[in-house]
């Protein structure tokens, strides 16, 4: 089996366990609300993202109260999401280009989106695939993880992992793939703990037909 079929036998089971149903787990109204909680969600669970962003827009509600946020009173805001000083600075930073540079609206092209203050390729790809339904692979941990197990990439780099993922994933997989893989290594390809007996993808999986 070619690393190609691999994956396309990997997309057939997924699409088959988690279904094909488009959606993120970062809760949003707004694409500049989605672009804001992605960036919040470096090194940060999703659930704690939402549970702050549900106060967050209530108190600041457009791009413009972000620009005009004071510093510190936003890092307060954010404390409990982790990297707050950093984050709290590019997220007025980025505010105040979105004013600026579009007019309060998010980009939709993936170089104008990663020039934005604290918006990397995964952040743009996630903005890209939920907001635009641009073609786009978002590489978090577990995309990175469990694609290295299923043998469909050597690479722990997330934008190397991204390309090699491009290469062999059928197009119309690439927003999916994000949103099955988050569910299948938070059910059963735990990383300390996989439960290789019980996944659906073992039959394909290098790591498992190693055991």
């Amino acid at each position: 089996m070619t690393k190609k079929e691999r994956a396309a036998r990997v997309a057939e089971l997924l699409n088959e366990e988690y279904g094909t149903n488009l959606h993120t787990y970062l809760e949003y109204n707004t694409p500049w609300q989605l672009l804001f909680a992605t960036i919040l969600s470096a090194q940060c669970t999703d659930d704690r993202v939402n549970m702050v962003t549900r106060e967050l827009y209530k108190k600041y509600t457009s791009v413009k109260d972000f620009a005009e946020a004071d510093e510190n009173e936003l890092m307060k805001d954010i404390f409990s999401t982790g990297f707050y000083r950093n984050k709290a600075k590019n997220i007025i930073a980025c505010a105040k280009v979105l004013l600026e540079e579009y007019g309060g609206e998010v980009p939709s092209d993936i170089d104008l989106l990663v020039k934005l203050p604290g918006v990397g390729r995964k952040t743009a790809n996630v903005v890209r695939g939920n907001i635009y339904n641009e073609p786009s692979i978002v590489v978090d941990t577990h995309v990175k993880r469990v694609s290295k197990l299923l043998g469909l990439t050597a690479s722990d780099d997330p934008v190397k992992v991204e390309f090699d993922l491009m290469k062999v994933l059928p197009k119309e997989q690439w927003i999916l793939f994000n949103i099955q893989v988050i569910a299948h290594g938070r059910k059963v390809c735990i990383a300390r703990r996989p439960k290789c007996s019980e996944c659906v993808l073992r039959e394909v999986c290098k790591s498992a037909l190693k055991q």
